[in-house]
């Protein structure tokens, strides 16, 4: 009983999180037509939401001490390296070749579960994994911009890899009895993600002026400062807390699959606020992935009997023995 209502309360926290990550390209692009440079308006985002989880970090200060390779590494990988390979990849290659190449993570952590971590993932998982994706494809239309770049390739897959080091330390050390706290977690890693970030867009040039003005939303001017506190408040640090509980409540490959749902999410609303229309194929493909998103998060991760050579769990009864969710 307990377990299941766990499930249900991280599935619904996934949903919240891949809605407020999904809602981040409506507000950021009015500012950046605006006026503002892509990677100022990033950097304003992760700093932005640092400070607001200043009092946070105090409150957990002692983690520097205990977790200092799990803040590093989750301020570097989930917050600053997704950002930064994103964009320097779209300046690249098209902006859907980009978004399907990265959410290839949910694949990648699956492999990351059974090569590395030797845990056994589930059919239903991997299916969703298929499903997910190719809906995806559909999503960004990637046939419409097809083109070979092989560092915005490169760059984009290093967003997915950065997106698996996003799951995988969402769950690090999950059900230890000395677990971090993940709202510290998020914390410190923003913090980490803000100092990267303020040296990789160099702030001190941006259009600080388009601010204190208006940017146009299909047609409709809202006060820039508005979009801005919707991108810190609801697009980074309420996506960030709610991704991170839920991944720590589901299994890792269910988790992943929820997320892609945040691109479905993020065409939606650039057709709701923005004016851009949805082709039958884009339909099609958010079916799709909704599907795929369902059948994973109906299978549940089972209990391992034994160990393995390298000391993780022995595939369970009734699961695959190629992988299992790592977020």
């Amino acid at each position: 009983m307990h377990a299941s209502q766990g499930r249900s309360v991280g599935l619904g926290l996934a949903l919240v999180s891949a809605f407020a990550f999904g809602g981040s390209g409506v507000a950021a692009k009015p500012l950046i037509e605006a006026g503002l440079d892509p990677l100022h308006v990033v950097w304003l985002r992760v700093t932005g939401a640092a400070l607001v989880m200043l009092p946070v970090a105090w409150r957990h200060r002692r983690l520097v001490l205990r977790k200092p390779a799990l803040l590093a590494g989750f301020g570097l990988l989930a917050v600053a390296g997704v950002q930064a390979c994103y964009f320097a990849s779209i300046s690249r290659i098209p902006v859907g070749v980009a978004l399907l190449v990265e959410y290839l993570a949910p694949a990648l952590v699956l492999g990351w579960v059974r090569f590395v971590q030797r845990r056994p993932v589930s059919r239903a998982a991997a299916l969703g994994v298929v499903l997910a994706v190719g809906g995806l494809a559909c999503v960004v239309e990637v046939w419409s911009g097809l083109s070979f770049d092989a560092v915005g390739l490169l760059l984009a897959l290093g967003a997915a890899c950065c997106q698996v080091g996003y799951f995988v330390l969402s769950d690090q050390g999950a059900e230890d009895e000395d677990a971090a706290d993940p709202l510290g977690v998020i914390a410190y890693g923003l913090l980490v993600g803000a100092l990267v970030l303020t040296v990789v867009a160099r702030p001190w040039g941006m259009k600080w002026s388009v601010l204190g003005g208006s940017a146009d939303m299909n047609g409709s001017q809202v006060p820039a400062v508005l979009l801005l506190c919707w991108i810190v408040l609801i697009a980074t640090v309420v996506a960030y807390v709610t991704g991170v509980i839920s991944v720590r409540k589901l299994s890792p490959q269910v988790a992943g699959v929820v997320a892609c749902l945040e691109a479905v999410l993020a065409t939606v609303f650039a057709w709701v606020l923005l004016g851009e229309h949805l082709s039958a194929p884009q339909i099609i493909g958010g079916a799709v992935v909704l599907t795929g998103a369902f059948i994973a998060q109906s299978s549940a991760p089972k209990a391992a009997s034994g160990t393995v050579a390298s000391g993780g769990p022995a595939p369970a009864e009734g699961e695959l023995s190629a992988g299992q969710s790592a977020a």
